[in-house]
């Protein structure tokens, strides 16, 4: 390799631009040869054994060339990358600036890279913020009136859905038989109108929700499912308010890339929402009187966002050391097996570390 120039473009983009020596360019020939003869059909010749000499009389050399700096590129590409340090992130765009027989192989590559990322003191930012978590916040308790309010919810859940219909408007009787539908009451659990035709709360109702003793241990239970659900939005919370101001300070521009990236993910789990509805997404869209690049647009602020969190958290990992721990990491890839049998074992593994090393990163940060 010679002459190799790397430029820096906007958006995080680089444009490398050099030249393979002669020798080993030409050195593909015979390699690039043979490939392009492998499938080649000639009568009188076996497929994959035609010699040499009759490839090049029915091979273009153009085609010859063409396969030589395919496979030149593919294998010093990569050792191109890491001896001038580009992070690399997405496909390569090629363009061959020369070509020819016993002559350096002149190219110009341009591919989106990480982007340099100057955070804040963002071990600060988790002091200050954890710091100002008030005593209440810090002590929170499920108040009996919460229980007793979760309790009704859950009997309303399970009351029997009594429909009645209202006589009908003196317009509905003058057009007769042809008035199908009435119009029904609201139901009148749902305007607080007494709870008389609410089950009774008793052991055999909370025995039948799950494995409960009797109401006493119902409601200890609930009591702690109450008071760990509201620590569990404390915690999301505190973690927002972290890392909303540690995004805020940073300095990055995100890769074209890896927006689109998440604009494909969230339309992919919104197309996923309204199938498992039993809905066609095509209709819902046309309900919306929108597009998918209508959506692509909308939510491209929320795409740009979460692009620039996962930089920023890769960014703290790299900084602080913070790895996944490799058993916890086996033991959650075995769970998403288990509950996904199709899943790919490598995605399901890449998933895994990703989310326990971020959930270490927000633990690193809550203890400063």
């Amino acid at each position: 390799m010679q002459n190799i120039k790397i430029t820096r473009l906007p958006k995080s983009e680089v444009e490398i631009e050099g030249e393979l020596a002669a020798d080993l360019f030409e050195s593909y020939f015979r390699k690039a040869l043979a490939k392009l003869g492998e499938n080649l059909k000639l009568d009188g010749f076996r497929k994959g054994k035609i010699p040499e000499n009759v490839l090049l009389a029915n091979i273009p050399e153009a085609h010859i060339l063409g396969e030589m700096a395919e496979m030149a590129l593919f294998e010093h590409y990569p050792k191109i990358l890491e001896s001038e340090k580009v992070d690399a992130i997405s496909r390569p765009e090629i363009v061959i600036t020369k070509l020819a027989r016993k002559n350096p192989l002149g190219f110009k590559i341009k591919t989106a890279v990480l982007p340099e990322i100057k955070l804040p003191n963002y071990k600060d930012i988790g002091k200050n913020i954890i710091s100002n978590i008030t005593e209440a916040e810090k002590n929170i308790v499920a108040t009996d009136e919460e229980v007793e309010a979760t309790i009704m919810d859950i009997r309303k859940s399970r009351a029997p859905k009594k429909h009645v219909t209202e006589a009908p408007s003196p317009l509905q009787e003058k057009a007769g038989d042809e008035v199908k539908e009435k119009t029904p009451h609201p139901d009148p659990l749902l305007k607080g109108e007494g709870d008389a035709s609410l089950p009774e709360f008793n052991d055999d109702f909370v025995q039948a929700l799950g494995p409960f003793k009797n109401v006493a241990n119902f409601k200890i239970k609930l009591k702690e499912n109450i008071k760990l659900e509201k620590e569990n939005k404390q915690k999301e919370k505190t973690r927002l308010k972290i890392i909303e101001e540690i995004i805020e300070k940073s300095k990055l521009t995100v890769p074209e890339i890896l927006i689109e990236v998440e604009l494909d993910k969230i339309l992919y789990r919104m197309e996923s929402d309204i199938t498992q509805m039993g809905l066609k997404f095509e209709d819902y869209l046309k309900h919306l009187s929108k597009t998918k690049e209508n959506l692509r647009t909308e939510f491209r602020g929320e795409a740009e966002k979460k692009a620039k969190l996962a930089l920023i958290l890769n960014e703290i990992a790299k900084v602080e050391k913070i790895v996944a721990d490799p058993e916890l990491v086996t033991k959650e890839v075995t769970a998403i097996l288990e509950h996904y049998k199709d899943a790919d074992p490598e995605r399901a593994r890449m998933h895994a570390e990703n989310v326990l090393t971020n959930e270490k990163i927000f633990q690193f940060l809550e203890n400063q």
